[in-house]
């Protein structure tokens, strides 16, 4: 008995999109550093052109790192890595590094607060020849000062 392995990962890949992909993501190319928003108090990164806009979805991942300088008698740097993933279907493009990634919409009872924050790509999109979803390791962008 022969298991038929593209017919199971399809229909689990249709089952993790439905559960999973609730929400609408935005993916752009970078178009220069943050900038102060005065309407929403929050530095925003300019978006370039967009490569993808449709459904996705941003989780937390490991906890946040705090960053040190290179030289150990220097004292900590004043910056977080805020690890976040995010998910989307294995049909959307592969996310190159630097590409800002916004929450565009989020599904009804979903965390409105996450609309219009972004993260930036810390490394091309991952692949599997097994995945069902597409992983992409995010950094959110700080929202407390003017660097990125």
């Amino acid at each position: 008995m022969a298991i038929d392995l593209p017919g199971i990962l399809a229909n689990v890949t249709g089952l993790v999109e439905g559960m999973l992909l609730l929400d609408q993501v935005r993916f752009s190319s970078p178009a220069g550093p943050a900038v102060f928003n005065p309407g929403t108090g929050q530095y925003e990164a300019p978006e370039g052109s967009v490569f993808y806009e449709g459904p996705g979805a941003v989780q937390p991942g490991a906890q946040s790192d705090a960053a040190s300088a290179a030289v150990a008698t220097q004292p900590w740097v004043n910056e977080t890595t805020s690890r976040y993933r995010a998910y989307t279907p294995l049909t959307a493009p592969i996310a190159p590094r630097d590409t800002i990634i916004t929450v565009i919409q989020v599904h009804p009872g979903g965390d409105t607060s996450l609309i219009g924050r972004q993260w930036r790509a810390l490394d091309p999109s991952q692949g599997a020849t097994l995945g069902v979803i597409r992983i992409t390791g995010l950094d959110q962008i700080q929202q407390t000062g003017g660097e990125t």
